[in-house]
């Protein structure tokens, strides 16, 4: 009877420290296997005023910044002319960066220098395990193919002020871009014309396909033409997390000055769709400033948008 009680006692004991153990780890903080960065900051690349006044020598259009907003993401504005010491350290305190659209040079401005400098550092710290991606809109998507070729490798074409739908490639449905794209919304980027235009230069598919820098790094996930040229729309590399859209997916929600600017709900969808897989991009990068007072110092908070008037192609813009 004795054994019997004895060994109920252990029983019950060993109930008790379980659930313990149980109740502890119920306490502690929550860790994916997975880990995430749900707090990215994302440069944007400034560029030079065409026609500059006191406190206005460079600018990011607004849209940019809420694009990336729109899907969980703080800003940091990159400007021009910095030192390299400088832009390695803003390298190493944020999470990606986009190269906008515009027009300046992609061949000698501070927008091209700086491009260079990031996309350099963000080649050498994905080759050693350092995961940080890069984004080019028009202009953007022109200087990647610029710096990847280091070649002039571009055509003239009449595509400024149009909107097209995307002739997606077999390489589509394997991209990282569009994986998390629905059906239904692929179905109508193929079909109707929710992609804006604004360039009267692009990558010809002809260029790509003869240029071995350019072929072997870029998989190309969607084509366009202008009557004449086919011409690369929309690419991701290979072996990086770098990806180009000749196309302008934040004008879709966030710009309003262009009669061709699509604003139905399947274009407002694109441009959410395209943010949010850049963002969770940036989310898998763990760069941080080295402290918050730093890092506030940083944002784009600090800075105000103005508004840019009927004239303008963007509703807002920053100055600095």
């Amino acid at each position: 009877m004795a054994i019997i009680k004895r060994a109920t006692v252990c029983f019950t004991f060993r109930i008790m420290l379980l659930l313990l153990f149980c109740v502890s780890l119920s306490c502690l903080p929550f860790y994916p296997s997975a880990k995430r960065n749900d707090r990215p900051i994302i440069g944007v690349l400034a560029q030079e005023v065409y026609s500059p006044k006191p406190n206005q020598t460079a600018y990011i259009a607004a849209s940019y910044v809420k694009f990336l907003e729109s899907a969980g993401a703080r800003v940091v504005p990159v400007m021009i002319n910095q030192t390299l010491e400088e832009y390695k350290t803003l390298f190493n305190s944020i999470n990606g960066i986009l190269y906008p659209g515009g027009g300046v040079s992609i061949i000698s401005s501070g927008y091209q220098r700086a491009a260079k400098i990031f996309y350099e550092l963000a080649i050498e710290a994905n080759k050693r395990g350092d995961y940080f991606p890069v984004w080019g809109t028009c202009l953007g998507f022109e200087q990647l193919a610029v710096l990847t070729s280091g070649k002039t490798v571009l055509s003239s074409t009449n595509t400024s002020g149009v909107s097209l739908p995307l002739d997606f490639t077999n390489e589509t449905k394997d991209s990282r871009m569009f994986k998390g794209f629905p059906a239904e919304l692929m179905e109508d980027l193929a079909n109707e014309p929710l992609t804006e235009n604004s360039h009267k230069w692009s990558l010809a598919v002809l260029t790509l396909n003869t240029n071995e820098e350019l072929k072997k790094f870029y998989k190309v996930l969607s084509t366009n033409t202008d009557g004449k040229t086919e011409f690369v729309s929309t690419m991701e590399a290979y072996d990086y997390p770098i990806y180009g859209s000749q196309w302008h997916p934040e004008k879709n929600a966030f710009e309003w000055g262009r009669p061709y600017i699509p604003h139905s709900p399947s274009a407002v969808k694109t441009t959410f769709y395209m943010a949010e897989f850049f963002v969770n991009e940036a989310r898998k990068n763990f760069h941080r400033f080295e402290s918050e007072d730093e890092e506030s110092k940083a944002l784009i908070y600090n800075y105000n948008p103005v508004y840019s008037g009927p004239k303008s192609a963007f509703e807002q813009i920053y100055f600095f």
